[in-house]
């Protein structure tokens, strides 16, 4: 059985990340995904990164089960064609910068016109309003302004930090897979489309406020500067590597001190109940990782795991592979791509029992599906082949 969103069509004008690896998930689920690139360029991720058989892994990973078009935005054919395709379409996702779609002639007013159910979907840096509206955006960018860095520096008064990964981009695309799905939901019960918005800063701020605000959270209390949790995170130096241990709930502590054969920190103070422990947490992260140090890290899961203690090892990206639960899991899958080779990807991250997400074809190349959309679309043989020889697609 296909996709649960099997039947849906989504015309996909974003590039990058942001907006590709939401149609993406989208795509896995079983919605049939248009990718409206530029002519003789494409997205941006197709110049990125490391290549095989001229196909770069950014942009395999962010595209895959797509068809992918080429348009000249520019010009008035283009702008008909994408109304054409819109027409036929259920989603329109873009993610260019605030008032560009609308000085194309391809905004949601522009569309709704040929497509009066339509869901419109744009995604923005820091949304439409604001001094920082039109300002271009990247994802260290959003980490500065949202307060995400300083999260990541470890207190106010720290250095602040950048995640190593383009948090903001991909939280978003997750973000914005959701919000469609929703207004699908909508529009199934209500009859009516309508337009979604959201930034990468919304979508940060709404992340961190889950976890990382509870110092802003009450309104009338004071904020005091946010101290930092601890010198020493929760990874920990054994004799041959790292691990992560961690430890919440008075029966954890109990369970480590006892497979540490250290039961006088039971007797000690300092870390007699939780709130005590968080208080002397540098202390008591020194002591796990004296003992931690004195052996490898493949003895500490053992005893540790036994103990119900939760722990894991520290793994690099190549490690990961090979470990028995991301195989059990069967996260990373390997396919067949006719011009990048043999390709290893993770699976959609979500399971339904029924309707399986599958994997139809692997990232487009350039325009690969112009001709096929467009006949689709109710366009001749003619009318494309003048649209190629025209530079218009």
């Amino acid at each position: 059985m296909p996709g649960p969103l099997d039947g849906i069509r989504i015309l996909d004008l974003s590039a990058v990340i942001s907006g590709p690896y939401g149609t993406m998930i989208l795509a896995d689920q079983g919605a049939d995904v248009i990718k409206v690139e530029p002519p003789g360029r494409g997205d941006f991720t197709r110049a990125a990164g490391n290549k095989s058989g001229g196909m770069s892994a950014s942009f395999l990973n962010n595209n895959r089960n797509k068809r992918s078009i080429t348009l000249d935005l520019k010009s008035p054919k283009g702008v008909d064609i994408v109304k054409r395709l819109a027409a036929t379409s259920d989603v329109v996702v873009q993610n260019f910068r605030p008032g560009v779609v609308e000085r194309l002639g391809v905004g949601e007013d522009d569309l709704r016109a040929v497509k009066h159910d339509l869901i419109y979907v744009s995604i923005s840096g820091f949304g439409e309003k604001g001094p920082f509206s039109n300002r271009p955006v990247y994802d260290p960018i959003v980490q500065a302004l949202s307060g995400l860095a300083s999260v990541q520096g470890g207190s106010d008064q720290s250095r602040p930090r950048l995640v190593h990964t383009i948090l903001p981009d991909k939280l978003t695309a997750v973000t914005s897979s959701q919000a469609i799905t929703a207004a699908l939901l909508a529009r199934e019960r209500t009859g009516h489309g309508q337009h979604v918005r959201l930034s990468m800063l919304d979508s940060i701020v709404s992340f961190l406020w889950s976890s990382d605000m509870g110092g802003q959270t009450y309104i009338d209390k004071k904020v005091s500067p946010q101290r930092a949790a601890s010198f020493i995170d929760l990874i920990y130096m054994t004799s041959d590597g790292h691990m992560s241990v961690a430890v919440m709930t008075n029966a954890q502590w109990e369970a480590l001190c006892h497979a540490f054969d250290r039961t006088e920190w039971l007797e000690d103070e300092r870390f007699a109940t939780t709130e005590l422990r968080d208080i002397n947490i540098d202390a008591r992260l020194e002591l796990i990782q004296s003992v931690l140090e004195t052996a490898t890290t493949d003895h500490w899961m053992n005893l540790l795991d036994e103990a119900g203690v939760p722990c894991a090892p520290v793994l690099t990206r190549s490690e990961l592979l090979d470990h028995p639960q991301i195989q059990a899991a069967d996260i990373i899958r390997e396919s067949e791509h006719p011009q990048a080779g043999r390709l290893r990807q993770t699976r959609n991250a979500a399971r339904f029992s029924v309707t399986e997400p599958e994997h139809r074809r692997g990232a487009p190349q350039l325009g690969e599906h112009t001709s096929e959309v467009l006949a689709e679309a109710g366009f001749s043989a003619d009318e494309i082949q003048a649209l190629h020889r025209d530079g218009i697609v």
